[in-house]
């Protein structure tokens, strides 16, 4: 059999270089979010941290109606993730609060991207303290602008819910919801040329036995059919009971059991 070709150094040095630029870069602040009024206002006279934000979306997304993203903050005492997209006609994205029974500070959504742009992610401690990320996502195509499609029939307010399977106490187990909705801007034309009405889901809650476990404000950069993954750490057996609010006022329900032992 014959040896396989050793490599040169100066071949193995430029496989690393090339190695290390397919390789993710981590999300820093690198000050884009000072240009942000939504954020300064937020901020206020506080000096923002780098670090202990994890920011993750894909470098490229050819449909910027639909992009995943995970965030995180790492640590105890974390109150609460703001998420902006400064280049959309509405800057802010989404707001996810958590509780002692939500101590794990890590969420995964879908949002819109209306171009490339640096998305922000800041987060709120309990003792006032915050941290950012910011991370740069190319946008092939424009997704506020995107048709929803059509939700007439069975799968507008159609809610599903996964929950953790058993847990031991204070382990923590993910939740995956999702209910079916347009999310209308109120920035996309009709045929005729006319604004479509506004339609959005403005607010999710999650609790378990009547305790609050986790929260969202949703706005129009929350892609439709909103998808919401969290992370709960019961104390004991409970239901889950979790419930969405559109900007109308409706409010749908769903629930799950959420076994320790």
């Amino acid at each position: 059999m014959p040896r396989p070709p050793c490599l040169s150094r100066r071949r193995l040095l430029a496989l690393a270089g090339a190695a290390a630029l397919c390789r993710p870069a981590p999300a820093q602040a690198s000050g884009a979010w000072r240009r942000v009024p939504e954020i300064a206002a937020l901020v206020g006279d506080a000096e923002p941290a780098g670090g202990g934000v994890t920011l993750d979306l894909p470098f490229v997304s050819e449909n910027g109606s639909s992009v995943p993203l995970a965030v995180a903050a790492e640590g105890a005492g974390v109150r609460a993730l703001h998420v902006f997209a400064p280049a959309n006609p509405s800057p802010q994205v989404a707001s996810f609060h958590f509780t002692p029974l939500s101590p794990v500070a890590a969420v995964e959504t879908r949002i819109r991207l209306n171009e490339s742009q640096t998305v922000i992610a800041v987060a709120v401690l309990e003792d006032g303290a915050l941290r950012i990320a910011e991370r740069e996502v190319r946008v092939t195509v424009s997704g506020c602008l995107t048709s929803a499609g059509t939700y007439a029939g069975d799968n507008l307010f159609r809610a599903r819910v996964r929950a953790p399977g058993p847990l031991a106490a204070g382990e923590s187990g993910a939740v995956l919801t999702m209910i079916g909705h347009p999310m209308e801007t109120g920035l996309r034309p009709s045929p005729d040329g006319a604004l479509l009405p506004k339609r959005l889901i403005e607010r999710f809650e999650a609790s378990l036995d009547g305790e609050p476990a986790f929260a969202a404000d949703l706005y129009r950069s929350v892609a439709a059919d909103p998808y919401i993954k969290f992370r709960i750490a019961p104390r004991a057996s409970g239901r889950l009971a979790l419930s969405w609010r559109e900007d109308t006022g409706h409010v749908v329900t769903a629930g799950a059991d959420v076994t320790v032992g």
